[in-house]
């Protein structure tokens, strides 16, 4: 996201909707963590999140994707005005930072469990190694 940013750099307007859509990904990877089904188990560490929502993500960027391609194959070389590249679209970057900030927040939240879990085990596992010295 952030060269997207740096190429996108003089279209100001583009890289506000790229961050006003990474803001609302994370929104949106907020819900998707409440809704993941996360299970610490004796064989390690699992969670199954709701298929639909990335699912939805993606196809949005890749149907933007697919419209901004047909576009431009689509559109005369000779017109006066020529449509403006992909990095510059301000809608195409808003829905890129949705995907891309819905994923990285996404991550954050699993690595945050993952870590709060085998904080949880390590507590648990001192505190049973103390009540094992205590009863010896």
């Amino acid at each position: 996201m952030l060269l997207v940013a740096v190429l996108a750099w003089p279209h100001v307007e583009a890289i506000e909707r790229l961050l006003g859509g990474a803001a609302a990904g994370a929104l949106l990877a907020q819900y998707g963590l409440r809704i993941t089904h996360f299970e610490p188990t004796r064989q390690g560490l699992f969670y199954t999140p709701k298929a639909w929502l990335g699912i939805t993500l993606s196809l949005l960027f890749a149907g933007r994707i697919a419209y901004r391609v047909a576009q431009l194959l689509l559109t005369d070389p000779l017109a006066q005005v020529q449509p403006p590249g992909i990095l510059q679209s301000p809608l195409t970057l808003a829905i890129f930072g949705l995907l891309a900030g819905y994923n990285t927040a996404y991550a954050i939240g699993l690595l945050r469990w993952r870590r709060g879990v085998l904080a949880r085990a390590r507590k648990r596992d001192q505190l049973a190694a103390e009540a094992g010295k205590v009863d010896a």
